[in-house]
């Protein structure tokens, strides 16, 4: 791979413009001073951008771009049941290849570059991201009851087997139990079972709406996450999605487990669940990271976008102006990110850290005047700002033209595919 030098670009945390060089899928220097051994093959003008950490998008639903508001304004389970779950019941695996690279297209260019994925075929999805060169943790989605014959979860195991740590290291796999409303305590514990098996960790729902905590009070004795502390899934590595009931017993549980929570706000918000009470769970030192779940609650995959409404929904709930400040969110999207899906060395731009960069123009006029670069891009950024984006060390888009993709095929592919459940 060749070398890369970013020259001159402006970076959130230094008063003063730097330079960036790339070797292999690493960054090896960032400073005011270009080492005098290093001789760059590509070099990339800074001027007038911002060097950020890609996005992490902690959870989401990548193929469900394909029901992008094909069901809106519902509540969630009428959403699920009578749209959602039917119109899913229709995809085969081309289906979801190409949901795939719809949802990783949008990604790249709003400034994402790794992304926790729940869905099924699976193996698709990893295809799509080999391909794209993102960076994803991929889980197959899992659901069953007591008599459940496993095969979800042995395409969960296939998928570790054949993608965890391919893709030059890109793609990692978890499990991904469902939610408890769709997963019994047996299958729970044969998940948790053979996750730890393998040293995986765990992507699942929990504690998204009233209903779910009422429902599993009923039929459990205790609430979702109480009840998965029962069974031995915070034993392993935990990606909690929503927690949006979260007590602060609960948070308290979460953080002696070290579990990370992956919370949507704007999905939330769209399908009125509620709000998680993610200050609650700052203050008690719970990790927490920024998803935007699938493209059909949100109804986009915009990481700027949730950082600016994760800073300002606090804000207004707790009428507190101090809580969740800019660099707090942006913290949530990069580092807090790579922190809660397991990646080691991402999040971040410094020596020794993987190459996954986002140069945004900046000399668009809301980024006019520049008193606090972190801030102007929570509180103003967009995602048309987005220039550049590298990962693993590969320029993935440059100068806002995405190189391993072909966008129209990929919009032609995808609305094709998507007439035999929109008559």
């Amino acid at each position: 791979m060749p070398n890369i030098l970013i020259k001159n670009v402006s970076m959130v945390d230094r008063p003063h413009k730097a330079h960036i060089g790339v070797t292999n899928d690493v960054i090896s220097f960032v400073g005011e001073e270009l080492p005098a051994d290093f001789s760059p093959d590509i070099t990339i003008d800074g001027e007038g951008k911002l060097a950020a950490p890609g996005f992490v998008n902690a959870h989401t639903h990548a193929s469900m771009t394909l029901l992008r508001s094909y069901a809106d304004d519902m509540r969630l389970m009428d959403w699920l049941k009578n749209k959602i779950w039917p119109a899913e019941a229709t995809f085969d695996r081309n289906d979801i290849y190409w949901g795939a690279m719809l949802s990783i297209a949008e990604m790249l260019r709003s400034g994402t570059t790794t992304f926790a994925d729940m869905y099924y075929f699976m193996d698709d999805v990893a295809k799509a991201v080999e391909e794209t060169g993102i960076r994803a943790v991929l889980s197959r989605g899992l659901t069953g009851g007591d008599d459940s014959d496993g095969k979800s979860l042995a395409e969960n195991e296939d998928l570790y087997h054949k993608w965890h740590n391919a893709a030059d290291g890109r793609i990692t796999v978890m499990f991904g139990p469902h939610a408890p409303y769709t997963c019994s305590g047996k299958f729970i514990k044969r998940i948790v079972a053979a996750a730890g098996r393998l040293g995986a960790g765990i992507h699942m729902h929990l504690s998204e709406t009233a209903d779910e905590v009422e429902n599993c009070l009923k039929q459990n004795g205790k609430t979702p996450i109480a009840w998965m502390g029962e069974l031995g899934l915070f034993e392993l590595p935990t990606l909690a999605a929503h927690c949006v009931f979260a007590t602060k017993e609960e948070i308290a549980i979460m953080r002696a487990k070290n579990v990370a929570v992956a919370h949507n706000p704007q999905s939330n918000l769209k399908l009125a669940s509620g709000i998680a009470p993610v200050p609650d769970m700052l203050n008690a030192g719970v990790l927490v990271a920024l998803g935007t779940d699938g493209a059909s609650s949100n109804n986009n995959l915009d990481l700027l976008e949730e950082m600016r409404l994760v800073s300002i929904l606090h804000k207004g709930v707790t009428g507190n102006p101090l809580v969740i400040p800019a660099r707090e969110a942006f913290d949530m999207a990069t580092i807090n990110g790579a922190k809660a899906l397991r990646i080691d060395n991402c999040g971040y731009l410094a020596a020794g850290a993987k190459a996954d960069i986002v140069l945004f123009d900046i000399d668009k006029i809301h980024w006019h005047p520049k008193f606090n670069l972190c801030q102007l891009m929570v509180y103003a950024g967009q995602s048309a700002d987005v220039d550049t984006v590298m990962v693993n060390g590969k320029i993935l888009l440059e100068k806002g033209r995405l190189n391993t993709i072909d966008e129209e095929k990929v919009k032609y592919e995808v609305n094709k595919r998507v007439q035999k459940f929109a008559s």
